[in-house]
């Protein structure tokens, strides 16, 4: 689809045509739905956050005004509906020493030892604050000043989740390929 059909697509879609909303979704709910993954501890989980997206997606769609990327713009209400079930659902909590958690991980490619796939279930088994703040700043791009306005805790806590995921990463990782090692 070139980026004129999809305009048109979008304006449909800001018509209220079912159809043109029934092809967007199509189009968007595969990539859109990797992002909820990212944010949710189960595919169940992801699913609502999507659904909730696309509902507010089509609910705003008004207020896109073809500056920039629909799709980016869609891929940022559904972050918004990821950060607002997670405000729901958990608090954020603070790590007592950042120093204790201030790790890096491997320089080693983290792919090469293990799939994509097992990344994501190893995202998905941090605690909903750690995964949510590892996925603004590590995915998103999202500074710790950001982080912190957005979730309504310091810089430090973002700081210290975002070190403590890390940390637990690096863990499971090296867990992981310390055990494949054995088996080699």
């Amino acid at each position: 689809m070139t980026g004129t059909d999809f305009d048109e697509l979008v304006r449909l879609c800001k018509k209220k045509s079912t159809a043109a909303q029934q092809q967007l979704y199509k189009l968007l709910a595969p990539k859109l739905f990797g992002v909820c993954l990212r944010y949710a501890g189960n595919r169940t989980e992801a699913e609502d956050i999507l659904q909730d997206g696309f509902v507010k997606i089509f609910t705003k769609i008004g207020q896109f005004d073809f500056k920039g990327s629909f799709e980016g713009w869609a891929r940022r209400v559904v972050v918004n509906c990821a950060l607002t079930h997670y405000r729901r659902e958990s608090k954020l909590c603070a790590v007592s020493d950042i120093a204790e958690y201030d790790t890096q991980l491997s320089p080693d490619d983290v792919l090469s030892v293990i799939s994509s796939n097992e990344l994501m279930q190893m995202v998905q088994q941090l605690t909903p604050q750690y995964r949510t703040v590892f996925n603004l700043y590590a995915i998103e791009g999202f500074s710790h000043q950001e982080i912190s306005k957005m979730l309504n805790i310091s810089e430090g806590t973002s700081k210290s989740n975002l070190s403590r995921a890390r940390c637990m990463l690096q863990e499971k990782v090296e867990a992981l390929y310390g055990s494949r090692r054995k088996n080699v």
